[in-house]
């Protein structure tokens, strides 16, 4: 072939012994341009893993210093009322805004104030005042911080740096040190903002580990039953890795310009793993077929491969990439970068699987059948089974379609009543610091003094602020005002109701329309208001835009616009069914006993935004297994029949095994205690499940039969516009 290196050159790069040998040659065939990229890696192996490798290393060696560099905060609406509060109560009020440090001493028998109770507060006011990061320390003030029976106090920390995610790392060291004061009948807990995210992170991290723990070698075993060959299931494993290690260290780069959520890294590991298996799956599958079944040598086995599952996995990883960027479009910098963790981690996958996999496909040549089950059969690549299930759904549409289209519509009849909220205390394990401390406020001070909130205001209508908090039903008691001494007076109010319960969020809202024009309404209560309420208005707008761009892709890819289309609808169906499931168990409570948790009586704010993109993305993902392989029958025989059947018999399995593998490690993530992980894993598993095998197996095929050749049917003008894809060969 023309674009192979000159045999001295080849030599250099292979030398005898040490590559495919003319494995790497080929028989001269003409390729696309993926397919020849897999002849390149075929003629220039050494240099694909040498430059892995360095990629690998190179990045992996920022990898282990990630988890300390990543940020704890971030919760919070960019440029929102609530922000600008808190900036301002931190530059002109000493630090005291919603990131302060509380630390609640609580006395069993007695005065908090005197005996044991006051030599603790004093050693917690030392304590404190030896962290950099703390910039003043209020000691319990009575009719302020101090609980009408005396058996309670809490003491004021101010926040030394503007930078929330630096107190989140404050409260991490010193929760510790101060909880080990407790004895001689007093309890000491801290809490507050900044603690609770700790609490979470730290609960959060511990839960994802044990996932992890118990995921991979569930995954494995899958893995091995699914590729029937140890060496193939090392394959994604593989992928997987190697695009972990290098979006961590990226994620460690970015860190270093840009605040980054921890929650970047665990929904990255979690992306890697899934498109490492989706991807490798297919394209080992594809191999084999043509290496054993087809007996093509090695290297043309590689050059088909890429030109036919190599290209399903180039747009089902653009898919993935655009439907997670309008994620972006939400301005909270934990939900960005938590979009930006997966983007990184499925660029290095897409890109391992369509250079670094191919290439090692080569050098194993007849060995990725290594240490094979006795069922195994390498070159099968058309499924009799699902073939003759392709034919009784092309007998039977109807009653099968319908069946499947029944259960789908009554799983998401339950979404028309969903309720979204952001965390409440209830998602911190009850013995962590945070919800102690949490539990003892409620009891001193009522409902609503864990969630005060902060008004600023010019001096001039203090007064009038001050008589429209003491005014509003809502509110249970006004602090006494403070002044900067510069015209700028800071009011706290504390709200009859829980920091979670919706009558708070109307009394902000409210108490925004009815206060003087200089007064703003921020504090913890507030900032969580405000990006649930972002959340909610840009839920409907990211899953436009995913929606849009993924037809888009889909249009390019499949060529037809009523296929890219019925292919969207599916997907909507899908989320619209998890979330509908998502209802009945987090906000109804349904089945909560049997998952160990309890109810907040909402699903989290980002749940509808953040896993419907990613429930949209990996349909997509399916739906392209599906579409490619029926297309690829389709340009090879004219035939609707043969699309639908032979599409089916040739994706089923490998739609069916991606997706048992996924349902697999994602419910992993229901062990955990955490409430936020056990959402994240049920949503995404249900809708896997469900996409899998009502829509995948049974309604797309469906569709594909009712519509025949309408289905693969586009207008000249289109076709004139579109680039000119094929995945027959």
């Amino acid at each position: 072939m023309s674009d192979q290196q000159p045999p001295a050159l080849l030599e250099v790069l292979e030398p005898p012994g040490t590559g495919p040998d003319d494995a790497a040659v080929g028989s001269g065939r003409a390729f696309g341009p993926l397919g020849r990229l897999g002849m390149w890696t075929s003629s220039h192996l050494r240099l694909v893993l040498v430059l892995w490798a360095v990629v690998a290393v190179g990045l992996g060696a920022f990898a282990p210093k990630v988890e300390h560099a990543l940020a704890g905060a971030g919760w919070e609406a960019s440029g929102s009322e609530s922000v600008a509060v808190r900036d301002v109560v931190h530059r002109e009020f000493s630090g005291m805004s919603s990131s302060a440090l509380q630390v609640v001493v609580h006395a069993a028998e007695g005065s908090v104030t005197a005996g044991a109770g006051q030599r603790v507060i004093a050693d917690a006011v030392a304590v404190l005042e030896a962290d950099e990061r703390v910039s003043q320390v209020v000691p319990p003030t009575p009719g302020v911080s101090i609980s009408q029976d005396g058996r309670t106090a809490v003491i004021q920390a101010g926040a030394a740096t503007s930078n929330t995610n630096e107190m989140v790392r404050a409260a991490d060291d010193l929760k510790g040190p101060l909880r080990e004061l407790s004895g001689e009948g007093v309890q000491v807990a801290m809490t507050g903002s900044s603690v609770l995210w700790s609490d979470f992170n730290a609960a959060n991290r511990e839960a994802m580990i044990k996932s992890e723990l118990i995921s991979w070698p569930v995954t494995l075993a899958i893995l091995v039953l699914v590729f029937g060959s140890v060496v193939a299931a090392g394959l994604p494993l593989m992928l997987t890795i190697t695009g972990l290690v290098a979006a961590a260290g990226s994620l460690f780069l970015a860190s270093q310009v840009s605040d980054i959520s921890i929650w970047a890294l665990n929904f990255a590991l979690m992306f890697a793993l899934a498109l490492g298996i989706d991807y490798a799956l297919l394209m080992v599958v594809r191999f084999r077929a043509a290496h054993f079944g087809k007996a093509e040598d090695v290297s043309d086995a590689v050059g088909e491969t890429m030109d036919t599952a190599g290209k399903a996995v180039l747009f089902s990883g653009l898919t993935v990439l655009v439907s997670l960027s309008a994620v972006l479009l939400v301005p909270a910098p934990a939900v960005r970068s938590m979009a930006l963790g997966i983007m990184l981690a499925v660029a290095f996958v897409l890109a391992a699987a369509l250079t670094l996999l191919p290439a090692v496909l080569v050098k194993l040549g007849d060995r990725v059948n290594g240490l094979s089950v006795p069922w195994v059969h390498g070159g099968e690549h058309r499924s009799a089974r699902f073939a003759a299930w392709g034919e009784r759904l092309w007998r039977r549409p109807l009653l099968y379609g319908s069946l499947a289209l029944v259960v789908l519509l009554a799983l998401a009849a339950p979404l028309l009543g969903l309720r979204t909220g952001m965390p409440s205390i209830k998602v911190v394990p009850e013995d962590e610091s945070s919800r102690i401390g949490y539990a003892a406020v409620v009891e001193a001070f009522g409902p609503g003094a864990p969630g005060m909130l902060q008004v600023v205001t010019d001096a001039d209508v203090a007064g009038a602020t001050a008589t429209a908090l003491g005014n509003d039903p809502a509110i249970a008691q006004v602090m006494p005002a403070m002044s900067n001494g510069q015209g700028t007076v800071l009011l706290q109010a504390v709200p009859r109701f829980d920091p979670s319960d919706p009558a708070t969020g109307d009394a902000i809202d409210r108490l925004r329309e009815q206060l003087p024009a200089s007064a703003l309404v921020g504090g913890a209560s507030a900032e969580n208001h405000d990006l649930e309420v972002l959340l909610q208005e840009r839920t409907l707008l990211v899953m436009g835009v995913v929606v849009g761009l993924g037809f888009l892709l889909l249009l390019v890819a499949l060529q037809a616009p009523l296929v890219a289309a019925l292919a969207v609808l599916t997907n909507l169906l899908a989320a619209a069914a998890a979330f509908g499931v998502a209802r009945l168990i987090f906000q109804e409570g349904i089945g909560a006993e049997l998952l160990n948790f309890e109810p907040q009586g909402f699903l989290d704010a980002w749940g509808p935004v953040f896993f419907g993109s990613m429930i949209f993305a990996l349909g997509l993902d399916y739906s392209l297994f599906l579409l490619t392989a029926a297309k690829e029958h389709w340009e090879r025989s004219g035939d609707p029949h043969e699309a639908m059947v032979g599409g089916l018999a040739h994706s089923g399995r490998v739609i069916f095994s991606a997706a048992a593998v996924m349902v697999a490690v994602f419910f992993t993530f229901s062990l955990s205690e955490p409430l936020p992980p056990k959402e994240m894993g049920i949503i995404l598993g249900i809708a896997v499940l469900l996409d899998a095998l009502l829509i995948r197996l049974v309604l797309m095929p469906v569709l594909l039969r009712l519509t025949g050749r309408s289905a693969w049917a586009a207008p000249r003008w289109l076709r004139r516009i579109l680039p000119t894809v094929s995945f027959a060969h």
